[in-house]
């Protein structure tokens, strides 16, 4: 994935969304549902029912991006659907792309002493 530029809002459409949606009804959505305009270069973030299916749409100011991605194994974090919007910053987005914990990351073991 080419991804967006550092420093872009990154929001996480909380709640199950329709993933048989594709580039036009997500961006209605946004629109919608969540009260953005989708072509400010915005990256909105969605979740299937099962947890196992994401969709990202981006507008990039030249056009709309939508990027897929279905774990093999596993769900993805995702906050309650009461919480709303979530944002998030580019970096939890790509925890959240790995399959990993992005509310709490777990940071590798740095050891105490040189030498």
């Amino acid at each position: 994935m080419i991804g967006p530029p550092s420093g872009v809002q990154v929001s996480l459409a909380t709640g199950a969304t329709d993933m048989r949606r594709g580039m036009n009804g997500l961006a209605l959505q946004v629109q919608q549902a969540l009260g953005r305009d989708p072509h400010t270069g915005g990256v909105y973030v969605f979740r299937g029912k099962r947890g196992d299916l994401l969709k990202v749409l981006w507008h990039d100011g030249l056009g709309m991006s939508l990027y897929a991605k279905r774990l093999e194994r596993g769900r993805f974090i995702w906050p309650s659907p009461a919480d709303g919007v979530i944002a998030i910053s580019p970096a939890q987005l790509g925890y959240l792309l790995e399959g990993i914990d992005w509310r709490h990351p777990q940071r590798t073991w740095r050891p105490s002493a040189a030498g």
